[in-house]
């Protein structure tokens, strides 16, 4: 029999067996989505190294890495955490009226083009951190550079 007792939360299981001693602490990020999608790109261009070693481990893990990957989701977390730190000191307006926006329009990233232009500019100044979007096609300019760009009527 178990000495642990899990906790029903309507249909969800939250387990409440502590961690081993060899897994490091880390406090969770409590960010709600639009923020994590505001920061998105800063965070993979900050945590590349750190996300790679996490999904290689979870690669080779066969899909049972949920311990195993444990120290490198939680070195993920923590470089997030720090880039969500970072972008509060030194961009907070822009970063809050990019996130604010994103929670107001559904989470599209179109309807907030000129506060995303002020917020890649203020974190590419002060953070040195860029945006690139993965996957695009060399020789062509990423959506959020293009001149003519298409923003909704209020944003």
């Amino acid at each position: 029999m178990s000495t642990r007792h899990p906790v029903f939360n309507q249909q969800v299981l939250i387990d409440t067996t502590p961690l081993p001693d060899s897994i490091p602490k880390v406090r969770e990020i409590g960010a709600s989505s639009a923020p994590l999608l505001s920061a998105s790109y800063f965070i993979g261009a900050r945590c590349k190294a750190y996300n790679d070693d996490y999904m290689l481990c979870k690669t080779q893990a066969h899909g049972k890495g949920e311990l195993e990957c444990m120290k490198e989701g939680r070195k993920v977390t923590r470089c997030a955490a720090s880039v969500l730190d970072d972008m509060n000191k030194a961009c907070l307006e822009e970063f809050r009226r990019h996130w604010g926006c994103l929670e107001q329009n559904n989470q599209q990233l179109w309807h907030c083009r000129r506060a995303e232009t002020l917020l890649n500019a203020c974190v590419f100044e002060k953070l040195n951190l860029e945006k690139t979007i993965p996957g695009t096609l060399e020789g062509e300019t990423p959506v959020h550079l293009r001149k003519r760009q298409m923003y909704s009527q209020n944003h």
